[in-house]
């Protein structure tokens, strides 16, 4: 069964058992947020906040919070979209097995969107104030939409066919926006809607800009899926609901007419500041200037709901998007980049700072592996697609080294790597390019550095597991043992760049430890695996932040005789972790007391 609102997926997740009504009073200004990231952590159920003080419309949350509950919304859709995309990738492969692909033409017949002159989203209006002013973090500039379906056309051919749909924040009030009129439109690099508003801008014409909210929960993951080339969200979105979309042109704009919500404007050459924002790498975007939304109209629809998610340090909510997307577009990884058998972008990191990845070594064949040399073109070719290129560190490893290596099987991974890896030659560094924009570990916005290590062969060392007896240099100390060859060390508490070199001038290394990472609190580093993962890679810039015992520059190429070290404290110019509002706190605290309306949900 396909849902088609907000509302119809919240009654099968009802119907399931997998959602609890809250009908209790509760504040979107951070209770909301509270709330939801505890239910998350302990694999609670879906939920629908009845009473949303300051808003007549219900929220809901969770909806997608584990896979399970994704199983219940897509049902049996996610294979037959599956097969969709490989055939859009490589057309041949209908021909090669064709029982595979059957059930394809019928798949498809819901792929084109339809236009419509009604439905459920156009039958009222309200302002922007009226909606849920959800705030998930303290320091958050305002309120935000947090499933936003951005939607544009392309000015230069406007159609359904070649729009772009994306998740891209919205912020709702505060800052510089006009109150009732203007929101703040986030987007990063490598989004499609930046070519539509480039177009726009070359133009000398506003660009018309839809964000829906709630509906099909098909639509809040075909904004998040990163599809192949040619195969449009709003395609992929009919497919998985099993029903066209349907959109209606209105003087405004287009409007989605079966989401719970769409705003409607345009945006122009006109930028305000925007946020903070508490975002997914676990630390504030800072406020920076983006392009402004102005609001012509926001319709709604009767039974409206409206959904929203929170982010944070990972995991939250939005890794089980993480997992549908592998789950739909791993598959065809090997056809889109030729050679590499699978990735995996490590949520607990953040994402995009730390991309695993197994390839294939066939360049020579007719001799041993002795050095990553197709690895090194499929490492580039990582880095030259999609969303992939925004990966700030990119482990590679040869499948026939390993050929029952799991790469989502992270400290295996790492040990792997570490065993084999020679730091004379196998890191490879690219300066001064293009990060992600919420990863402020780099020289600016947008701005810092890249790293492939890539590893090939027989292993070149053994792994220690346990702490052997050494010295530390004078300011460091506390290291413990992270994974097998990983050591934590805890390093002088004010930072000082010249650490790093200064640590790996007068330390002379630990036999079987070739990663060493210097860090903040190294318990804490060390405690889990989330928690080394979070801290190493969200917070260094390879270029500036990783140095080693020997090291040397040979033609241009940087290396290390001794250990690789990884500064991985907090700096001066990172953004600020995310943190709860004690009195939030204390007021979340209470209401899930004994006898309170919050009781047994965590």
């Amino acid at each position: 069964m396909a849902f088609h609102s907000t509302r119809a997926a919240v009654d099968a997740l009802a119907r399931a058992g997998q959602l609890a009504r809250i009908e209790h009073e509760i504040d979107p200004h951070l209770e909301a947020a509270e709330i939801q990231r505890r239910v998350y952590a302990a694999g609670g159920p879906a939920l629908l906040f009845t009473r949303v003080k300051g808003s007549r419309f219900p929220m809901a949350s969770n909806l997608f919070g584990t896979m399970a509950r994704a199983e219940i919304l897509f049902a049996d859709a996610l294979e037959r979209v599956r097969r969709v995309v490989e055939l859009k990738v490589d057309p041949s492969a209908g021909m090669k097995r064709p029982w595979r692909y059957w059930s394809a033409p019928f798949t498809a017949l819901t792929m084109l969107p339809r236009v419509v002159s009604g439905g459920p989203a156009l039958e009222h209006t309200c302002q922007l104030s009226d909606l849920p002013q959800l705030t998930s973090w303290p320091d958050d500039g305002g309120p935000f939409v947090t499933l936003p379906q951005v939607y544009t056309e392309d000015p230069d051919q406007p159609s359904a066919m070649r729009s772009n749909l994306g998740m891209y924040r919205v912020q709702l009030a505060g800052n510089q926006y006009e109150r009732d009129r203007e929101v703040g439109l986030h987007y990063q690099i490598h989004r499609g809607i930046g070519i539509h508003h480039q177009a726009a801008i070359r133009r000398n014409e506003p660009l018309k800009v839809s964000v829906f909210v709630g509906g099909p929960p098909a639509m809040t993951l075909a904004a998040v899926m990163p599809l192949p080339e040619g195969l449009s969200e709003l395609s992929f979105a009919g497919a998985l609901a099993r029903r066209r979309v349907r959109l209606a042109h209105t003087n405004e704009g287009v409007v989605h007419v079966d989401a719970d919500f769409c705003l409607v404007g345009t945006v122009e050459n006109v930028v305000k500041p925007e946020g903070p924002f508490g975002d997914h790498l676990g630390y504030y975007s800072l406020q920076h200037d983006f392009p402004v939304l102005r609001v012509e109209r926001v319709y709604h629809r009767a039974d409206a709901i409206w959904p929203f998610t929170v982010v944070g340090r990972p995991p939250q909510e939005d890794t089980v998007f993480g997992e549908l997307i592998r789950a739909l577009t791993g598959p065809v990884v090997p056809t889109v980049v030729h050679g590499v058998k699978a990735v995996h972008a490590v949520d607990a990191s953040g994402v995009h700072p730390l991309l695993l990845a197994i390839g294939s070594e066939r360049y020579v064949p007719y001799r041993p592996r002795t050095s990553p040399e197709e690895l090194l073109t499929q490492a580039n070719s990582i880095l030259g697609f999609g969303q992939m290129s925004l990966a700030k560190v990119v482990m590679i490893c040869a499948q026939e080294d390993a050929p029952r290596l799991d790469v989502q099987d992270i400290p295996a991974m790492f040990a792997h790597v570490l065993a084999r890896i020679d730091f004379r030659r196998d890191l490879h560094f690219q300066t001064r390019t293009t990060i992600d924009t919420l990863d402020y570990s780099g020289e600016g916005l947008n701005r810092g550095s890249k790293l492939v290590m890539a590893a090939v062969g027989e292993p070149i060392r053994e792994l220690a597991k346990e702490l052997p007896s050494f010295t530390l240099p004078d300011g460091f100390s506390e290291p413990r043992v992270v994974w097998p060859g990983i050591l934590a060390v805890k390093g002088p508490s004010s930072y000082a760049r010249e650490d790093l070199r200064r640590f790996c001038a007068s330390f002379a290394g630990v036999e079987g430890f070739p990663l060493i990472v210097l860090v903040d609190d190294s318990e804490f580093a060390a405690r889990t695996e989330n928690n080394f993962l979070w801290v190493t890679f969200t917070r260094m810039n390879p270029a500036l932040d990783i140095d080693g015992v020997g090291a040397f520059t040979e033609h241009k190429h940087w290396g290390c005789t001794g250990s690789l070290v990884i500064d991985a404290r907090g700096k001066p110019h990172h953004a600020p972790p995310l943190l709860e509002d004690p009195e939030v706190t204390r007021r979340v605290d209470a209401l899930a007391a004994r006898g309170g309306p919050l009781q047994g949900l965590w």
